[in-house]
């Protein structure tokens, strides 16, 4: 049975640092499953993933040791289903709400008689079809719960979702609860950083482990110093964009101050 390091380490209150991954791409993922990260988020929610490419992700990363985390794109029992199938042992389901959207989370991630996942181990990669003894029986206690608050609701609701047994962390979504917040593209906003830090100790206060996104270097360090357990640190779209943009200003910088009046001429010489 695959053990859950993430979720060992997350109980040992050991914290994690992660990565969010956009690009779609297995070969992406495992180039960046062997730089250090703890933990690297397959994002089904916002980026274009579907079945196919979590699964050939989950399968680039499975020989290094970062952890996979999968963010399916709904509270949707269907889709967990799926995504447990194929191997996933982690997920982070978006836009929970209420204790009830938290109860459908952890349900969906077990077999009966204490969850509602079906069973179809013979056709699963998780189970190694088959090939892992037990593995009705197990499977449970290696799955990894994380709900995501990222509105006002979800935030006056987190007393009771922190109640619900089997949920192991609480992921916050900045940049989902500034919109709500009134505070669109503010993550960092004062009136959002209160609600945050006040969510993080709720979170710690309860014996779950916080978590949170957030590229922002200072901020990230802000948030790991108040307990936060979890923490994603950038985004692969975002770091090749950047990186990309930065080295064709500093080449396109290099052509104007090296180039000859006779380079910049729009006369022909024939």
């Amino acid at each position: 049975m695959p053990i859950n390091h993430f979720k060992r380490a997350l109980a040992e209150k050991r914290p994690q640092i992660g990565l969010w991954l956009g690009l779609c791409s297995p070969y992406s993922a495992e180039l960046l499953a062997g730089s250090g990260f703890d933990w690297l988020l397959i994002d089904g929610e916002h980026a274009p993933n579907d079945l196919q490419t979590i699964l050939s992700q989950l399968q680039a990363v499975a020989p290094y040791a970062s952890q996979p985390v999968v963010r399916p794109p709904w509270n949707d029992p269907v889709r967990v289903k799926q995504l447990l199938d194929i191997g996933a042992q982690t997920l982070l389901l978006p836009m929970v709400q209420s204790a009830e959207e938290a109860q459908l989370a952890v349900q969906s991630t077990h077999y009966p008689p204490n969850g509602i996942r079906g069973v179809g181990s013979a056709l699963a990669r998780a189970s190694r079809w088959n090939r892992i003894p037990d593995y009705l029986q197990k499977a449970d206690s290696e799955m990894c719960v994380l709900v995501q608050i990222e509105t006002r609701r979800g935030l006056v609701n987190l007393p009771d979702i922190l109640q619900v047994e089997g949920i192991d962390g609480v992921f916050i979504g900045p940049a989902d609860l500034s919109a709500d917040m009134g505070l669109p593209g503010q993550p960092n906003h004062p009136e959002v950083q209160q609600a945050i830090e006040h969510a993080i100790g709720k979170i710690i206060a309860a014996g779950k482990a916080p978590g949170i996104l957030m590229a922002d270097q200072k901020m990230a360090r802000h948030y790991l110093s108040l307990g936060a357990l979890f923490v994603a640190v950038g985004v692969d779209t975002t770091l090749l964009s950047k990186a990309a943009e930065s080295l064709a200003k500093q080449f396109q910088q290099t052509a104007e101050q090296t180039a000859t009046p006779e380079t910049n001429s729009t006369s022909s010489v024939y």
